[in-house]
């Protein structure tokens, strides 16, 4: 229950907290956009145009273009880092120490700032100083090979995983960590945030079942990887596919009834893996018979977990995603909004990035900066605003 009184204030949880910005693709502007997504006051350095690439990804910044390599920039990122809360550098190991941006660097101007940093093979390790993409990360931890259908090559689950799943979650999960440990007056701290090491944590619940011993170590054989009917994709007669995901048994027979396969003997066992393929060829072929709209209708009022599968361009104009308010269009672009949801400090609705000299100005004027330096800052060319 709410038991919010009055008007929610829509600045979001993590409201007056100022996030430095460094560097990076992929999972560590992701992180940033999750931190402002929740309220956070998040100032973005970059180099170059790159950042107009992904309009989503780069929401709900300030963006300034500065070169780290000037000595002149780096003396005013740590007069900003002054008053920071938090930093997110995504170089490879070693490359903000020799810019004199590290965790010791910062720390000496502000110890009580949390410095996060995003890897794919974590700040230590024989592979710390390797390039890599979520695909590599994956594959090490064994994520990759439980992925894809059986006899045929692992099938990478898009960047999902590793990148944002892995990293750029992990990373926004443990700065917020390490804030709430600095609100208790603690100082700041180093978040080493690995893609490898996020990542084999969202394997935890597949690698206790492999201790359990009822994970077979090979693709399409298990119950949540393809290889049980009721839990895999279906064609449907127009070339649509239909997602079963009927684990329970009560589902599971819902799913049959819908499918007037309930009484045939075949489907007596559930988890009889021998029964397995036998069920599944005739599953697909009741599938066959209908298009994805017929068995849309056929399965909506049910509790037999059987939904469509949507496109990119389908999924955010479902009724439920629509009267959920899960996507929105913002100045013509469809952003996923931002999750979770409170209660209590509601996020309002995210922004484009900002990149004008007045955004700038005030984004840079703060707790260690005034309004008159970020102006001059910006007047000496030492920063610009983005959109020059």
């Amino acid at each position: 229950m709410n038991e919010t009184v009055g008007a929610p204030d829509r600045s979001g949880p993590l409201a007056g907290v100022r996030v430095l910005e460094l560097g990076g693709i992929g999972p560590g502007p992701f992180a940033a956009m999750m931190l402002a997504d929740m309220g956070a006051t998040v100032i973005r350095i970059v180099r170059d145009d790159r950042w107009r690439r992904d309009p989503i990804l780069g929401r709900g910044r300030v963006v300034v273009r500065a070169d780290l390599k000037d000595p002149q920039v780096r003396v005013a990122i740590r007069r900003l880092a002054q008053g920071c809360d938090a930093v997110i550098e995504g170089f490879r190991p070693g490359v903000a120490e020799r810019l004199g941006l590290g965790p010791k660097d910062l720390h000496e101007c502000n110890p009580a700032l949390v410095y996060g940093r995003m890897t794919g093979w974590g700040q230590e390790g024989p592979w710390a100083w390797a390039p890599g993409h979520d695909i590599n990360y994956l594959s090490l931890t064994g994520g990759l090979h439980a992925i894809g259908e059986k006899d045929r090559a692992p099938v990478p689950p898009l960047n999902l995983v590793s990148d944002f799943g892995g990293g750029g979650m992990f990373l926004a999960f443990g700065i917020a960590c390490a804030l709430a440990r600095v609100r208790t007056s603690a100082p700041g701290q180093v978040v080493d945030a690995a893609m490898v090491d996020g990542t084999s944590t969202l394997l935890a619940m597949t690698y206790g079942f492999v201790a359990n011993g009822t994970w077979l170590d090979e693709r399409g054989s298990n119950m949540l990887d393809g290889g049980a009917p009721f839990y895999r994709t279906y064609r449907c007669a127009d070339g649509g596919y239909m997602a079963a995901g009927c684990v329970e048994p009560q589902f599971f027979r819902e799913f049959l009834t819908r499918l007037d396969l309930a009484d045939d003997p075949l489907f007596a066992e559930q988890h009889d893996r021998t029964l397995w393929p036998r069920q599944g060829e005739r599953i697909a072929a009741v599938f066959a018979t209908r298009t994805r709209a017929e068995w849309e209708a056929v399965f909506a009022d049910s509790e037999a977990c059987t939904t469509p599968v949507l496109t990119l361009a389908e999924a955010p104009h479902h009724a439920h995603t629509a009267g959920r308010g899960t996507f929105a269009d913002i100045e013509g672009v469809v952003h996923p909004m931002p999750a979770p949801r409170f209660s209590g400090t509601p996020t309002a609705t995210p922004t484009p990035a900002r990149a004008d000299t007045d955004s700038v100005i005030s984004a840079l004027a703060g707790r260690s900066l005034t309004l008159g330096e970020a102006r001059d800052l910006i007047d000496s060319g030492v920063f610009a605003p983005a959109d020059r």
